[in-house]
């Protein structure tokens, strides 16, 4: 009896793999992964790559309100989502809004998981093909000249500490966020 019940429920799950393999091969529509969590998905991606990816998963989260599935993923939710980054506020500083060029950059980050999502024969068809751009805005950038970073240099400060990490943010570029991640084994 305990048997014959497994060898039918090993048919059924052979069927179901079965007809996905036939959908997939005719581009017949895959109901099975229509289901699939592509919250899931996403989060998966984004433990792959780096910290900027975690920001857009968590961004497209609050957006679709904690649930998304491939099947919801269309043209007109990209778009919305598109039109929620130019909006939203940030979500560690929710009292300033996420400046063009990070939604720009953000929105640039879903779109390659889309592609990634599309190569991997997750979603049906290409999205981005269908789907616009947020153009970046020139930026000026401020830095400072020799001089002034001698004179940085030569300025006493009470906090010691503080004076020798804005010289080495002035020796690599790099900015204090990044500083502050920095561990002895990325020396």
């Amino acid at each position: 009896m305990f048997n014959q019940e497994m060898l039918n429920k090993a048919e059924a799950i052979r069927c179901i793999r079965v007809q996905s393999l036939i959908n997939e091969e005719f581009g017949f529509l895959d109901k099975n992964k229509q289901k699939v969590d592509f919250l899931a998905y996403f989060r998966a991606k984004a433990r792959e790559r780096y910290e900027k990816w975690d920001c857009v998963c968590n961004h497209f989260e609050k957006f679709c309100g904690g649930k998304c599935t491939f099947g919801d993923i269309t043209v007109e939710l990209c778009e919305k989502f598109r039109d929620y980054l130019l909006k939203c506020k940030q979500i560690h500083h929710s009292n300033s809004y996420i400046s063009r060029n990070s939604a720009a950059g953000y929105y640039s980050t879903f779109r390659a998981l889309l592609k990634i999502a599309y190569k991997e024969k997750m979603l049906r068809e290409n999205l981005n093909d269908f789907l616009e751009k947020i153009e970046w805005k020139e930026v000026k950038k401020e830095y400072l000249t020799l001089d002034e970073v001698k004179l940085l240099a030569a300025t006493p400060c009470r906090i010691p500490v503080l004076k020798q990490a804005s010289l080495f943010a002035c020796m690599t570029g790099l900015r204090i966020s990044d500083i502050l991640k920095l561990q002895w084994s990325d020396f």
